[in-house]
């Protein structure tokens, strides 16, 4: 099949989070089954042009107020197969795409003009192609700033010469949606009768995620129990019940990890190499975190990460809020050390700050390194993710390879990859706990603590349970594949 990305970020160019992770790795996972695969993103301030190659003409888009020209330019996604490489294309808009931020800055967190900037993203898909000379069997549409793709191809493009292309929505987290005022409606170049018929209409604003999700032949989102709980009131964000309606055509896949990255049998982030059957690389993690956060180097304590973006989805209030979170009383009871990278709201940077001058035992990092992060996982003995919702969740599968055993909340794609312990038995692969709340937290962070001192040997069993778990995005890209055939089944049978 041949498949095209619409996507707003993709790594290695752009990434704010894990739908940039997402975009190439899925790709590559299929051009090795065989599928060619392009990907079309925006060319913002931070990639550099003189590293792309510039396609011959500019490219005329359609819209509101008239036609917008850019210029295109590409290059081949870093560990694509020299036969089958996936082809990068960046639409070069500078009013639009040439600033700083994906989506917004610290002072403009959305900015005002995101409905123009994401709509000509996706008209420009559309565009490209017929510059290309080069129809795609499959569009797939990821998250809301491309959500649009779906609507065009179904209300404008279906009658010509995509008429045999059949359109993916993959929803990556649906509490993000793009929901502006509809009187942007107008710069998207479509009729108004489509704002009612696409399901833009949301309250007196226009909504992308949901009128895509009405639009698009079929829709997944990044985890199987993710798909059920978005089917709900207390997941769905307002959009449970067409997402009810749209359950036949609704599924979850799970997301998977790049190996190529996210290994400790080949990761030169980390001291020293290590995997299941000899875990002396993970002693020197330990070791080497310790030193970096200024912690005693004792390999008695346990140590417990977090690598998180401080954000209310992440369950920072429950931990680190003022007179209430559990992290002072974890940290003053129990017999550990707590370590932290991240970076968000600014109470909670000014919370950690405040409980890292404070606490002997707790030390954190505001801000973001890879380095870190892969020292963080490897060197860690729990992880900890106290999510309120989490789609798929990366962190947790990155720490069951690493065998590090992650704490997390019954939620999610946190659910679908985590196996709570038996302290009868010793299964299991990390500690589980259903309400989000301090004394949740603290109960069940408590438990693993209690099972590293009195149970070491379901601890290390664990861990080797963890680590032969296979993460990998081969078995999410055959899944992938057979959804793209079902929606190209919906549409071209008679």
């Amino acid at each position: 099949m041949k498949i095209l990305m619409a996507a707003s970020e993709a790594v290695p160019f752009a990434k704010t989070g894990g739908l940039a992770d997402a975009v190439s790795a899925l790709s590559l996972a299929l051009v090795k089954l065989g599928h060619e695969v392009k990907i079309v993103l925006p060319r913002y301030y931070s990639i550099d042009r003189g590293n792309l190659r510039q396609l011959e003409g500019p490219l005329g888009v359609p819209m509101g107020g008239g036609e917008e020209w850019c210029a295109v330019y590409t290059t081949v996604l870093p560990g694509s197969p020299k036969k089958n490489p996936v082809a990068v294309y960046f639409v070069d808009h500078e009013n639009f795409f040439g600033r700083d931020g994906i989506y917004g800055v610290p002072w403009e967190p959305d900015y005002l003009d995101n409905p123009r900037r994401f709509g000509f993203l996706s008209r420009a898909a559309f565009q490209l192609c017929r510059k290309l000379d080069w129809y795609p069997d499959i569009l797939h549409a990821h998250d809301w700033p491309a959500a649009l793709v779906p609507v065009l191809l179904k209300f404008a493009e279906r009658s010509g010469e995509f008429s045999q292309t059949a359109s993916v929505l993959t929803i990556h987290n649906l509490g993000y949606q793009g929901i502006y005022g509809k009187e942007n409606y107008g710069c998207l170049n479509l009729w108004w009768d489509t704002f009612y018929k696409a399901g833009f209409e949301d309250g007196n604003m226009m909504n992308f995620l949901k009128a895509g999700i009405y639009s698009a032949d079929k829709l997944n989102t990044v985890s199987p129990n993710y798909a059920r709980e978005t089917l709900t009131q207390a997941h769905g964000f307002r959009l449970d019940g067409v997402l009810r309606c749209r359950s036949a055509d609704y599924c979850g896949i799970l997301n998977g990890i790049d190996g190529r990255v996210w290994n400790p049998k080949t990761d030169t982030l980390i001291p020293q190499p290590y995997s299941a059957k000899d875990m002396t690389g993970k002693a020197k993690a330990k070791e080497a975190l310790q030193r970096a956060f200024n912690l005693p180097g004792n390999p008695g304590v346990p140590v417990v990460g977090m690598v998180t973006r401080l954000t209310e989805q992440k369950g920072v209030g429950e931990l680190f809020g003022p007179a209430y979170g559990s992290a002072w009383s974890i940290c003053r009871d129990m017999n550990l050390q707590f370590v932290l990278l991240g970076s968000g709201e600014p109470w909670c940077e000014q919370e950690i700050r405040s409980l890292s001058s404070r606490l002997s035992n707790f030390k954190a990092r505001i801000g973001y390194s890879e380095e870190l992060s892969h020292l963080i996982e490897a060197g860690s003995d729990f992880f900890l993710m106290p999510s309120r919702y989490e789609p798929c969740g990366l962190n947790q599968m990155y720490s069951l390879t690493y065998g590090t055993l992650p704490i997390v909340r019954n939620t999610g794609g946190l659910a679908d990859t985590v196996e709570n312990y038996n302290q009868d038995t010793g299964s299991g692969t990390g500690f589980i706990f259903d309400d989000l709340t301090p004394q949740a937290i603290y109960n069940t962070l408590g438990w693993a603590v209690w099972a590293y001192y009195n149970r070491r040997e379901h601890i290390e069993a664990m861990r080797i349970r963890g680590m032969e778990q296979n993460f990998s995005w081969e078995k999410s890209a055959r899944e992938y594949a057979d959804l793209y055939a079902s929606a190209l089944d919906l549409i071209r049978r008679p």
